[in-house]
């Protein structure tokens, strides 16, 4: 048949995998770094993926293809879900003490203050284990009452007093939406969903496919039936803090 479906331009495409984000129907999948629509009938030619594209590589083309097919659409979905919880699974079993999950307690002056007045190294305002997104667990006893802190990894090289600014008594969880080749939503909506979170810090820095944790996280919020307190806190590749 016939329709309207999207179309990519790999010259124009970056790599941010934004539109791979947007896409709720999982029609676009990163491959070798370029967004690509991997089949016709998961797409619905509906173009939530246009407005989350920064360099307007996606545009609708008509042209013969397969018509959408929702429950096509829901068995790749929960394929994708399966294979990320296997993924968890696997991290969570593989014996690495690193990704065994623990509390750690904290006290003292904040890591700044020791460091100025006294000279000694300053403190990791850290509390818990792991940090990253897809090693950390759906629950824990430390997310009951906890602020939750989501940042893009980059940004605690790139802003100086991050442990005492963004850390510190908040619970931290880092990822890459460029690197990481999952999306973080459905995680992120279940640890929401499941623990007495009061409060949610985003941190991300400017450049665009760091956009694509800012939307994982404002999509977790609403799909978790939730209404919590959160703010977003932008940093430029120099370390300057550009919205708040």
């Amino acid at each position: 048949m016939i329709r309207k479906i999207i179309v990519i331009d790999r010259e124009k495409c970056n790599g941010c995998g934004l539109c791979a984000d947007a896409c709720q129907e999982g029609a676009i999948a990163m491959v070798d770094g370029k967004a690509e629509l991997i089949r016709d009938d998961y797409c619905d030619g509906l173009g939530n993926c246009l407005p989350a594209c920064p360099t307007g590589a996606i545009s609708f083309e008509e042209r013969e293809a397969a018509a959408f097919d929702e429950e096509a659409v829901k068995v790749h979905m929960e394929s994708r879900r399966r294979q990320e919880e296997s993924k968890q699974t696997k991290a969570s079993a593989c014996g690495c003490p690193g990704a065994a999950s623990r509390a750690i307690e904290r006290g003292g002056k904040a890591a700044g203050e020791s460091c100025r007045e006294t000279g000694i190294p300053a403190q990791s305002q850290l509390r818990q284990w792991p940090v990253q997104i897809q090693l950390a667990p759906v629950t824990a006893p430390y997310y009951q009452g906890a602020s939750l802190l989501i940042a893009a990894d980059c940004t605690a090289y790139a802003f100086g007093d991050f442990h005492n600014r963004f850390i510190r008594g908040r619970v931290t969880l880092i990822g890459c939406p460029k690197l990481d080749p999952v999306n973080y939503t459905e995680k992120l909506t279940e640890i929401i969903r499941r623990n007495e979170i009061k409060s949610v810090t985003i941190v991300r820095m400017e450049v665009p496919c760091c956009g694509g944790l800012e939307r994982a996280v404002k999509t977790a919020l609403q799909n978790s039936g939730k209404f919590l307190p959160w703010q977003v806190t932008v940093v430029s590749v120099n370390g300057e803090i550009l919205e708040q």
